[in-house]
């Protein structure tokens, strides 16, 4: 096997260990074990669907933070700082300059190993509720 497709296994066999623990910690908190089949199916659904958008946030945070969209926060940050700092503002430069700098030292990643990984969860997720609500609402009252 050629050492790229070690390292994205890894990366997958990574984010699937993160979104199995996330979604173990919410079956851990919501009590599934020792709970009847029709609840067990809900925390089911809450496990994944938590797990999942989690993930898929968070790789939706990084492509934003990745195409320099969190660049001027960081800009702003770094400015109100160094009005603290004696002698700081003579560090200030123009933000055409700092976004230049700061896109030239970003690289950008070519996997999606997260944002499938939470797509895949957030998926399960979503096949849980509809099995959680397709036979909770043919129950009997």
């Amino acid at each position: 096997m050629k050492q790229e497709n070690k390292t994205l296994l890894i990366k997958y066999l990574v984010c699937f260990g993160v979104a199995s623990l996330i979604t173990f910690i919410v079956f851990w908190i919501k009590g599934f074990f020792g709970s009847s089949v029709a609840v067990n199916i809900q925390i089911l659904s809450d496990g994944f669907f938590v797990s999942g958008i989690l993930m898929t946030m968070f790789a939706g945070m990084m492509y934003i933070s990745g195409e320099g969209a969190l660049i001027g926060i960081g800009f702003v940050l770094r400015n109100v700082l160094l009005t603290f700092i004696p002698m700081g503002r003579t560090k200030h430069e123009v933000y055409a300059k700092y976004r230049e700098r700061k896109m030239a030292s970003m690289k950008k990643s070519g996997d999606h190993c997260i944002l499938v990984t939470g797509l895949l969860f957030l998926l399960i997720g979503v096949i849980f509720t509809v099995i959680w609500y397709v036979n909770y609402y043919d129950m009997p009252v």
